[in-house]
């Protein structure tokens, strides 16, 4: 076939698939009724809709001990026509008997609605009579009038996982006595439970942070430098442990309301509570669970004629004909095609699940995982251990994915050195960490597998589990701790803690606690508010000058997995840590048949934790720290404490047991909120770290990267910041007050100073000399420049002015001085009266710029300028700012500095109006010479 022709195939197999479900749709049969809501309105309805409250899974209420088995128990109300639809499905082994029928709906703890007929008013034949060989098909359509709903309010509709019941019981005529109880949770389509959609996208973030966390561990060729960034990177210890945390809430033996079962369902898959059919079915019968698991009730086995006589339920208990069971051991599959059809009602409950609308305890949160109660410790480990195996597996594929890359050269060769020379050691770090991880998670299944009972072989294999991670923690944390303690002593007593105020997560304020002994040792001050004695241990190890715990290679190496995230100061914390998790599952687990040991004891856990790890402050990172310590930690005791509520004790209504529990949610919702920006977080800085080797990055982000990396080296070390010293003597700054400060003074010339004249050289010198101004201009006076005398030409004999360098530079420079000659100076000439000539000086004058301006390259103009010969005008062209002035300038513009030269006296300007007639004006031109330079720069200096 062409390719043209399998691409046109393609596409029209591509629309096919597209056609199918609206073809299916139209398909469809369309049925309609009339029905009046509670509006009094009359309205064309659609058959098929969905129901305001309808029935989910049901289950016999008389503990197995009806004399039924049903297979099909839906029930629904209609708001907009207000009616009641029934649909029963069952068999029995009663050979005749009448039958009477009572339907109740209970929401929120009290009867909303409820009502008895006879099965025979409503034409259900298959219950009038009951006989044996008849199985029970009923479809009763009941319509309610509107005070018989009246107690049902309008947010039942809407509110999630509504909390209620629908319960049909039969009753004999004869015996008077109940022979059938059937009960159905009632829901109205809105729920917080989404495992499958919020379960997945829990785990992709896990799933990304295991990846941020084991690149950081994994990249670098220095076990100190990797360990560093690794500490930063975000910990999945507490992301598992925030899950389990949130899911485990549902393990304290109270009456939970049905919002709360149905969030904490989106975790159970982080304690191992993953439901899959074939699997539970395996259990089931290694635990003991036998039977149908698509009926419920207890028929018996003999098919008995009651006669309409029996007065004992005893009496009629029998078990229905095999071949009557096995019409309709199972519900018919949907059909979309028929309009009277639905797939909105529920299944039987499995075997071992609670009766559905019992939320109590932990068998009423693992039911709404489908998990019975008994299955949980085996399920739990089952899926702990394969995921122990994958954390393992996993890192050989990386390494052998990583090979595959280099052979093919799509890697670099040299790519991960560290990693694929030392993959051995990572693969059973990994399995270590990952059994660490799982600790609670175990502790919790074992212990109340313990409590709970039910099958031997279960709870064998869970005191096996219980022995080997128990022990396997307890002598991995030991190990690691003996490790580096093997060496030295350890000191204990009784040290002050002393609490300051500080900031808490580097910005709120608060107090701080830090021991007396730290605050000595670093000479720190602080404002002490409170102290308290604490009982302290402490190592001193025999060698002062061994590398710290963090410097040490060989231990990061073997021991990093379980310290490398905590300071060089609380590397033990695992110590304290494992312990604390041990008592709060033994709380939680083991304490199921005492709720208020369970419930006070770990209140008081949780807040005594708190306080210590507040105060041990022990993540080097700040985002563990945040999370681990704060965030998480005020979750479990928030949660903890308005569990007390649940108590039957108080006896609140149940519509406030649901608003405790929807504050519940939100806080919980809040946690987990936190740590998925904390985990985004995580990346971005692990991003950063494995950019830490390129010089480019993103101009955008830049300054984060240098801030984080800065932030990492600050914290690495562990040591309180650098004493900021005071001089003792430094008096007290005054207060600050309204003021001013004169920065420079511009003196404005006068026509005055132009009829007396200026002065001479020499006095220039002298009386700048003695007031001793220095008028160098960004130079120094080893390299200052001197004056020499070049001949203009042949012809020309003209004497240089004899100017000493270096004091020469001490006469003030003005702008507009002009440049003299020993014997002559040129005065440019105009039309402008002479009075008014020293207001003429150009603008551009280099003699108004700093050095950093004069030391620029001379301009085209300038050169030329400087090459033409003859009396050409270049006073604003020449470079004269290292040119020491021989006479001022009167330009408005001239500046002088606050602290410079006073105005000449009288006498003085006489003085050189005198010498300056005297004088009769010579072209002539100078090479002024920096000495500290190689080459000399040569400028053309004309008079003007």
């Amino acid at each position: 076939m062409a390719p043209s022709h399998r691409i046109f195939a393609l596409l029209f197999l591509l629309l096919g698939i597209l056609v199918l479900p609206s073809a299916a749709d139209q398909t469809k049969q369309k049925a309609w009724v009339y029905g009046t809501g509670t509006d009094g309105e009359t309205r064309q309805l659609a058959v098929d809709r969905r129901p305001a409250l309808y029935t989910g899974d049901f289950g016999d209420c008389m503990g197995g001990e009806s004399l039924f088995n049903v297979t099909k128990f839906d029930g629904a109300y209609f708001a907009d026509n207000m009616t009641i639809v029934l649909h029963l499905d069952a068999t029995s082994n009663i050979r005749n008997e009448s039958t009477m029928m009572y339907i109740s709906v209970d929401a929120y703890g009290e009867n909303r609605l409820s009502m008895t007929f006879n099965p025979c008013n409503a034409m259900i034949s298959s219950l009038c009579p009951l006989v044996a060989s008849k199985p029970v098909s009923a479809y009763v359509m009941i319509p309610v009038a509107p005070r018989d709903v009246s107690g049902i309010p309008d947010i039942a509709y809407v509110i999630p996982d509504f909390e209620g019941t629908l319960k049909l019981r039969i009753f004999s005529n004869s015996s008077m006595t109940e022979i059938g109880c059937f009960q159905a949770v009632m829901r109205n389509g809105n729920s917080f439970s989404h495992p499958d959609a919020v379960a997945s996208a829990l785990g992709a973030t896990t799933i990304l942070a295991i990846i941020a966390s084991f690149a950081t561990a994994a990249y670098g060729v220095s076990v100190t430098h990797m360990r560093m960034h690794y500490a930063h990177s975000f910990s999945v210890f507490i992301v598992l442990e925030t899950f389990q945390a949130i899911f485990f809430s549902g393990a304290l033996s109270l009456d939970w309301p049905s919002v709360l079962p149905a969030w904490w369902s989106n975790f159970a898959w982080s304690a191992g509570m993953i439901y899959t059919t074939k699997l539970v079915n395996s259990v089931d019968s290694f635990v003991g669970f036998h039977g149908n698991s698509s009926q419920v009730g207890g028929a018996g086995s003999a098919v008995l004629n009651t006669k309409g006589g029996l007065n004992l339920i005893s009496q009629i208990y029998g078990k229905a004909a095999e071949k009557t069971v096995e019409t309709i051991t199972k519900r018919h599959a949907y059909n979309a095609s028929n309009p009277y059809d639905y797939n909105w009602a529920g299944d039987p409950v499995s075997l071992g699940l609670p009766l559905p609308g019992s939320w109590f305890g932990f068998s009423g949160t693992l039911s709404m995982v489908k998990i019975p109660a008994a299955d949980a410790v085996l399920v739990g480990l089952t899926w702990i251990m394969i995921a122990i195996v994958l954390a393992g597996v996993a890192v050989v594929a990386l390494k052998g994915f990583l090979e595959l890359l280099a052979l093919t050269k799509v890697m670099n060769a040299d790519s991960l050195p560290y990693f694929r020379s030392h993959w051995i050691g990572f693969t059973v770090l990994a399995l270590q960490r990952t059994f660490l991880v799982s600790f609670f998670a175990v502790m919790i299944l074992t212990m109340f597998q313990f409590t709970y009972g039910g099958s031997g072989d279960a709870t064998v294999i869970a005191g096996v589990s219980f022995a080997v991670f128990l022990i396997g923690v307890t002598v991995l944390v030991a190990l690691g701790i003996h490790a580096r303690t093997k060496s030295g002593r350890f000191e204990c007593g009784t040290e002050q803690l002393v609490f300051h105020r500080g900031k808490m997560l580097g910005c709120l304020p608060g107090l701080t606690p830090t021991w007396l002994r730290t605050l000595k040792e670093n000479e720190v001050e602080v404002q002490p508010v409170f102290s308290i004695p604490l009982f302290r241990i402490r190592h001193v190890d025999d060698d002062p000058d061994r590398p710290t715990v963090h410097e040490d290679q060989a231990y990061v190496k073997t021991w990093g997995w379980m310290t490398a995230r905590y300071r060089r100061t609380r590397w033990w914390f695992t110590a304290f840590y494992m312990p604390y998790l041990f008592a709060r599952a033994a709380f939680i687990g083991g304490g199921a048949q005492n709720v208020y040991a369970q419930i006070y004891g770990l209140l008081v856990l949780d807040i005594v934790s708190f306080a210590i790890m507040v105060i041990i402050n022990p993540f080097e990172g700040a985002r563990n720290t945040a999370m681990g310590i704060w965030i998480l930690s005020i979750c479990k005791i928030a949660t903890t404490g308005l569990s007390i509520a649940f108590f039957p004790e108080f006896g609140l209504n149940r519509i406030i047991v649901t608003a405790f529990g929807i504050i519940i949610i939100v806080i919980q919702g809040f946690t987990v909120v936190a740590l998925l920006i904390l985990v985004g977080l995580g990346i971005i800085s692990t991003w950063m770290s494995l950019s830490r080797n390129k010089e480019r990055f993103f101009d955008e982000m830049e300054w984060a990267r240098v801030r984080y990396l800065e932030n990492m080296e600050r914290r690495a070390p562990d040591m309180p910041p650098p004493k900021q010293e005071k001089d003792k003597n430094q008096e007290p700054a005054a207060p600050v007050e309204p003021s001013f400060e004169v920065a420079q003074v511009w003196r404005m010339s006068k026509i005055v100073d132009e009829e007396e004249g200026m002065g001479g050289l020499e006095d220039i010198r002298n009386s700048t000399s003695e007031e001793g101004e220095d008028a160098s201009i960004g130079e120094s006076e080893d390299t200052l420049p001197v004056l020499e005398e070049i001949p203009e030409n042949d012809n020309d004999s003209t004497s240089s002015l004899d100017t000493p360098a270096g004091p020469a530079l001490n006469a003030p420079s003005h702008p507009g001085s002009r440049s003299v000659s020993g014997s002559t100076a040129r005065y440019s000439t105009g039309s402008v009266p002479r009075n008014s000539r020293a207001y003429r000086n150009s603008r551009s004058s280099l003699n108004h710029l700093d050095a950093k301006f004069t030391d620029r390259p001379d301009s085209r103009v300038s050169n030329r300028l400087s090459s033409h010969s003859g009396l050409n005008r270049s006073s604003s062209l020449r470079p004269v700012s290292s040119v020491p002035s021989v006479a001022y300038s009167n330009r408005a513009s001239s500046t002088f500095p606050a602290t410079g030269l006073s105005t000449p006296s009288k006498d003085t300007l006489a003085k050189y109006a005198e010498q300056r007639r005297s004088w009769t004006p010579q072209p002539s031109t100078e090479i002024w010479t920096d000495k500290s330079s190689a080459a000399s720069k040569r400028h053309s200096v004309h008079p003007c």
